[in-house]
């Protein structure tokens, strides 16, 4: 899983820094697909329930899974969140990342990047055998509403391993104390999705692309996390 996550990483970010004004989603969608193949492993997300493609790349109030275009050109102050999944020896990797759109993004929307990244790293903190799912999702959850920002609830993080989801599922929010309880040799995706308005979300007629439905920003971060003896071992960085 290790090895899964490392290929994630690597396509991230090679994305990451193809990210600019005038790029297109499919442009990501081509250069990701291109290096998971050169790192000798197989996309996770293209084919999985018909999903079309690699990556999902969600702009602006685009929450998750938006599917990648050649139509859908990235202008200079729009944010895409870009999630991407590999497989290796059967065996899976699962990160999403947020990236502004050139230097000029809103001090709002900016602010709304870090706060979903730090909020992530809260829940990593949380982490460790003995604790429980809700510890995990009130650090998260904590994190965000000090900040004004809602954690969208339509969508949790996962288990992860042989399958792309496994059980159990992984929210953002929670009640500290409560839930499963943590053990050494579990593998989760934590990936909170925050929206800077509501938390409503809606899909679209592609039946895939998830948009917050009062249409403000909303941002994605995401790591598959190992629970050790010594806590969180991050395999996605």
């Amino acid at each position: 899983m290790r090895r899964a996550g490392h290929v994630v990483h690597e396509a991230l970010e090679l994305v990451r820094g193809l990210v600019k004004p005038g790029a297109t989603t499919l442009d990501l969608e081509k250069a990701a697909e291109a290096r998971i193949k050169e790192l000798g492993a197989k996309p996770a997300f293209k084919g999985y329930h018909g999903f079309p493609c690699v990556l999902c790349t969600s702009v602006n109030s685009e929450v998750v899974h938006g599917i990648p275009s050649a139509t859908r050109v990235l202008k200079e102050g729009d944010i895409v969140s870009i999630d991407c999944g590999a497989i290796v020896d059967g065996y899976y990797g699962d990160a999403a990342i947020t990236v502004p759109v050139g230097e000029n993004i809103h001090p709002d929307t900016a602010r709304l990047l870090r706060v979903t990244e730090a909020s992530l790293h809260a829940g990593i903190a949380a982490v460790r055998p003995g604790a429980t799912l809700g510890d995990v999702g009130s650090a998260v959850q904590g994190v965000v509403e000090a900040e004004g920002f809602s954690v969208v609830r339509d969508f949790v993080g996962h288990g992860i391993g042989v399958h792309m989801h496994e059980d159990p599922q992984v929210p953002n929010f929670g009640e500290a104390g409560r839930g499963m309880k943590l053990r050494a040799g579990m593998v989760i995706a934590i990936e909170p999705m925050v929206n800077a308005g509501k938390p409503d979300v809606l899909v679209l007629d592609d039946g895939w692309t998830a948009v917050a439905t009062d249409g403000s920003m909303s941002a994605h971060f995401e790591h598959t996390v190992a629970v050790t003896a010594n806590g969180a071992t991050i395999l996605t960085e």
